[in-house]
């Protein structure tokens, strides 16, 4: 087959074939040999396909290796030895003999524990880390102070939100690891598949359902797909994480287009192919951490439609992604090896009904997002009830506030919380008659329904009290720069400041108006800065400012900089859209940093 794709003298005229062509007919090829020749089929050594046992020197058959995936084994990365060696489902024996034992796991039980959401951090901290699953964020007030209970008991004593609107609690040693894992099913809750080369939380707008402007409620498809994947084995054990998003064009954003996949609601109005209504476009292969937003694949899709659709995508992701190679094992290279159209086209045949091919420009526009939304009181779309949005710096909260926010939801609300990918959380359902109550019982409880622009939109990883990858103490650090510069600068306009510790890039940040990647600078601990970066509307990633300053040193240049925005700023202009009417040469010299060499 190798030979007639590229040898001239064979005549097939193959060769004028594209290398994309190429790489369809070895596969389709190389799965008929697989399952339909004969054993003594073999190549000539000219290279040709032959039938004839005499002239076949090479016996396809006899040579074939065993595959997982579709790879030979001989192939496979470590972490796809370990899944194919045992699978990290069927583990629940080795949890439960590392718990009596109070043992630590070796680095393949390390590794298939994630798959419980169970991660060992050590050497940042010689303990375990759960992580949880919540669809769209949303938890009951019991389910809080449950979790409440056993950090206390058992963990650090409080919780982390994360930047996919989920929890996570720190500091278990491994005799408590099964007791820990019961307790959260007896919640109601799981966290089954949220780590490792799974499908992480499912995010969906913090205000879904209550948000006056948002097109379609997308809880119960956040909530469908959860369940699906509980319930579907072969949706676990992907060749890497798969993030996956639903936005119901409201008035708060979930950055949906920095998942692999994006469910964006839509508005056809009449007077196109297809009756005007609401619908989905479906957005591509976000990974801000590689530099690439999601774009737009040109479906459409019915708002029931979605969770097959994403089930599709990700079977064909697990079927064909590279498990070789785990820089290379995300969803946005197998499209780029192949092309949008060829991933539609295998996603279409694991479907009951067709793609409807769409333009997205004769769609209706995104309404507007506002960067504020997810803190202070906002009015909800049911009549005389408001949301609460309460800022929880760089998303830790003590079990004690834990406790007293469910009391409060339960008190003023309807028992329901809500987590962001903000870091913070809103509590929905309050009469209009009860928040001045409300918001005094949150300020009693140490935390409060507003901040500065640049801490309400401040996000950071986990940093180096917790992960072994970062390098810096991001945490400490975002909230530090935050206050200082919210209290020297008290500006209106919002401000994305986002930390991360590793070029993992957690905290995502090339999308921040102010990006900062941990590093190392002269032994001590510092950043690389990028700035002007955003999401949705705003979309665009983050120029490199200053290639690595130490923390110690970052904070007097970052008030030069603000400093410059405001005595020089358009009227109402933004610190994103000042820095990207700048040119990098000209913000360094704002700031007082030497352009590099």
């Amino acid at each position: 087959m190798e030979a007639l794709l590229t040898d001239p003298s064979s005549g097939s005229g193959l060769t004028d074939f594209t290398n994309e062509q190429k790489e369809f007919l070895r596969e389709f090829f190389g799965n008929a040999l697989k399952d339909h020749v004969p054993s003594f089929v073999g190549l000539t050594s000219a290279g040709l396909l032959t039938n004839d046992p005499a002239s076949a020197p090479i016996n396809l058959a006899a040579e074939q290796e065993e595959t997982y995936h579709g790879t030979p084994v001989s192939e496979l990365c470590r972490e796809e030895q370990w899944k194919r060696e045992e699978n990290p489902l069927d583990v629940w024996d080795k949890l439960l003999a590392h718990a009596a034992e109070n043992r630590a796991p070796a680095p393949d039980d390390l590794f298939r524990f994630k798959f419980h959401g169970l991660f060992y951090v050590a050497p940042a901290q010689d303990s375990f880390m759960l992580r949880l699953r919540i669809p769209g964020g949303i938890l009951s007030a019991d389910q809080m102070r449950g979790l409440a209970r056993m950090a206390s008991e058992w963990g650090a004593g409080r919780a982390d939100i994360t930047t996919r609107a989920n929890l996570q609690i720190r500091e278990f040693q491994p005799k408590h690891i099964v007791r820990v894992l019961n307790q959260v099913q007896a919640l109601g809750l799981t966290s089954r598949g949220s780590g490792a080369d799974n499908i992480r939380n499912i995010t969906a707008p913090p205000a879904a359902g209550i948000d006056p402007t948002e097109l379609y409620d997308v809880t119960p498809l956040a909530e469908a797909l959860h369940y699906y994947i509980l319930n579907s084995r072969d949706l676990y054990g992907l060749p890497r994480k798969f993030n996956v998003a639903f936005d119901g064009g409201g008035a708060i954003s979930v950055v949906a287009d920095t998942n692999d996949i994006g469910f964006m609601a839509t508005h056809v109005a009449e007077g196109h192919s297809i009756p005007a209504g609401i619908y989905f476009r479906v957005l591509l292969c976000g990974i801000t951490g590689h530099k690439q937003f999601a774009s737009d694949c040109g479906v459409l899709l019915h708002p029931d439609q979605t969770v097959a659709v994403a089930a599709a995508m990700i079977r064909v992701f697990n079927d064909n992604g590279d498990r070789t190679d785990r820089r290379k094992a995300r969803l946005k290279y197998l499209v780029d090896r192949w092309g949008v159209e060829r991933f539609l086209a295998e996603t279409e045949r694991r479907l009951a009904f067709p793609l409807i091919r769409f333009p997205a420009e004769q769609c209706e526009p995104r309404r507007p997002i506002d960067r504020a939304g997810h803190i202070g009181v906002h009015a909800q779309r049911q009549p005389g009830f408001n949301y609460v949005g309460i800022s929880v710096p760089v998303g830790q909260l003590p079990a004690k506030q834990m406790i007293a926010l469910a009391d409060i939801a339960t008190r003023f609300g309807s028992g329901e919380m809500r987590l962001t990918v903000w870091q913070n959380l809103l509590i929905p359902n309050i009469s209009a008659q009860n928040v001045d109550e409300a918001v005094a019982a949150i300020r009693a409880a140490g935390l409060d329904c507003s901040a500065g622009a640049v801490l309400r939109g401040t996000v950071a990883c986990t940093g180096n009290r917790g992960c072994r990858y970062a390098a810096t103490d991001t945490k400490a650090h975002a909230i530090a720069l935050a206050n200082l510069l919210d209290a020297r600068f008290p500006i209106e306009k919002p401000v994305n400041l986002h930390v991360t510790g590793c070029p993992h890039s957690c905290a995502q940040h090339y999308i921040g108006d102010i990006g900062l990647l941990g590093t190392k600078v002269a032994g001590e601990e510092g950043y690389q800065v990028v700035i002007g970066g955003g999401a949705d509307g705003d979309q665009g990633l983050a120029r490199e400012l200053i290639p690595a300053i130490s923390f110690s040193q970052l904070p007097s240049v970052m008030e030069r900089l603000f400093a410059a925005y405001v005595a020089r700023r358009n009227a109402d202009e933004s610190l994103l859209e000042f820095s990207r009417r700048h040119s990098i040469t000209e913000l360094q010299q704002l700031c007082s940093v030497e352009e590099p060499s």
